[in-house]
């Protein structure tokens, strides 16, 4: 039996469902943390990553916590992901929302505590 070609392992990586939900990025040196959202979990912790790493994070405060503590001194974490329900008027966004509105009054990631602006949390 032959393997799945590469195309078709690229076309079934596009197509699988992407969870979605509630993201961290916590600097264990200091306690402060990114809260974040996303309808792809997976993508914007990459990007995230990637970000840091090449020294272009949007977040400039995160970028220089991790410019001076290094990344060995960052998580990233996956709070909560939304469990889709097959229901009549189901929203994952709407979902979505309910749960950043959970993490963000339980983690108050703004100020002295985390690197948020304001309450925005959600990427895409």
């Amino acid at each position: 039996m032959a393997g799945k070609s590469r195309q078709d392992l690229k076309r079934e990586y596009k197509e699988r469902k992407k969870p979605a939900g509630v993201f961290l990025v916590r600097n264990t040196a200091n306690g402060k943390v990114l809260l974040g959202s996303s309808l792809n979990l997976e993508g914007s912790l990459n990007k995230h990553r990637f970000m840091l790493t090449m020294g272009s994070h949007i977040n400039t405060r995160l970028q220089q916590d991790w410019n001076t503590y290094g990344p060995d001194h960052f998580v990233f974490e996956i709070l909560e992901v939304v469990r889709v329900m097959d229901e009549p008027g189901f929203s994952v966004e709407d979902e979505l929302t309910l749960l950043e509105q959970i993490w963000i009054e339980a983690l108050q990631p703004f100020g002295e505590k985390g690197y948020n602006a304001a309450g925005k949390v959600r990427e895409a």
